[in-house]
């Protein structure tokens, strides 16, 4: 069989079926579509199963969630928030809708996550505090990381838009910061079409993004500050519901596909799992040469019909959008890595043939540049 004919193997595949579709249907019969009972009972059942049993505010996407989180824990103004550069730029884009700066620091090589030693590099007297992404579903050294907000009177958020059910010494990400996100969209191990979680320490900070997300209001009409539309839809609530239901199954899956793709790919630098995590593979993210990455990516797609991404070419502070807040930093290991990395299909939907493709994709063509 020719590699024309062979069907392509996606770098991500959203899963909403039968169920899914029954959910929507059931909203839209009853009429109440907007902000509802369904948000309600999501925003509960997600807190339960993957936020370490906080509460969960919904709003319209992870962006949203982390805009309105940095917002109710009184980020603004004059404040200095430290992030990854080697991440998607909605991260740093928040902190700066705020009216706050995004500090750049490094990422350790390994699990692509904040390096805690050039975190405490970039802390000043203006810094209020460290937001973290557990990467591609590998959580951060959550234990680090609070050591240098401890010393420095700072407080601590997350992103974990990419990491429902991970797990940093058995207690589920999600659940150590004083906020964090989770994002919705459709490429995440979950989806609810489109959407976001906010997970909050304190019912202080859930009432206040429930206020921004919505007008600023809790009671129709009486508006207390000013405020979003941000809202989640019942739609949205009810697809989302579903596929809690089965988040678990998936992550498994993917668990399973990851070690596969351990055990059988050569030539490359696979990604590692720290003692104290629970990755849950959002993407499988590889390291080859970065002289070689175009190449591999290219042949893999045209000579095998295997996708891939490539995420994040660009650091965010070297982004057209963000170069204003990093004027002459210089991060070696975020760059390096940029240049290095190849996210491989690690989906639920792959099954055993699909997997020996990734792998001959990989190895053949990585071996071609031998």
């Amino acid at each position: 069989m020719s590699a024309e004919s062979l069907p392509f193997i996606p770098p991500a595949k959203p899963i909403v079926g039968d169920d899914e579709r029954a959910a929507v249907d059931r909203v839209m019969r009853s009429g109440m579509i907007a902000q509802g009972p369904e948000v309600a009972a999501f925003e509960q059942e997600f807190g339960a199963a993957v936020a370490g049993g906080r509460t969960t505010v919904a709003v319209n996407s992870g962006t949203s969630a982390l805009h309105l989180g940095l917002l109710a824990a009184g980020i603004g103004p004059g404040d200095e928030v430290i992030v990854p550069s080697f991440t998607f730029a909605a991260t740093a884009n928040s902190v700066a809708l705020t009216g706050a700066t995004p500090v750049f620091a490094d990422v350790e090589p390994d699990y692509f996550c904040l390096d805690a030693d050039s975190v405490r590099a970039a802390v000043t007297d203006r810094t209020a505090a460290i937001m973290p992404v557990h990467l591609y579903g590998h959580p951060a050294d959550v234990d680090a990381l609070r050591a240098v907000a401890d010393e420095h009177g700072l407080r601590l958020f997350e992103d974990a838009a990419q990491a429902h059910l991970a797990t940093w010494k058995g207690a589920q990400v999600g659940s150590f910061g004083d906020f964090a996100m989770f994002s919705l969209y459709p490429t995440k191990n979950m989806t609810s079409g489109e959407g976001g979680m906010v997970s909050c320490a304190t019912e202080e900070i859930a009432r206040m993004v429930r206020l921004l997300r919505n007008q600023g209001m809790e009671r129709q009409y009486a508006n207390e500050v000013v405020g979003f539309n941000a809202r989640m839809t019942d739609i949205h609530a009810a697809i989302g519901r579903v596929q809690l239901t089965k988040v678990e199954g998936w992550t498994k899956v993917r668990q399973e596909n990851a070690a596969y793709l351990d055990a059988h790919l050569e030539g490359v630098v696979v990604p590692p799992v720290a003692d104290d995590a629970t990755h849950v593979y959002h993407q499988y993210t590889i390291k080859v040469d970065g002289d070689e990455r175009d190449r591999i990516v290219t042949a893999m797609r045209e000579e095998h019909q295997v996708g891939s991404g490539v995420y994040y070419p660009i650091p965010n502070h070297q982004l057209a959008s963000l170069t204003r807040y990093a004027e002459g930093l210089e991060l070696p290991v975020t760059q390096q890595v940029a240049r290095e990395v190849i996210s491989l299909p690690v989906h639920p939907s792959l099954d055993e043939a699909a997997l020996e493709r990734i792998v001959t994709a990989v190895n053949t063509t990585v071996r071609a540049g031998a």
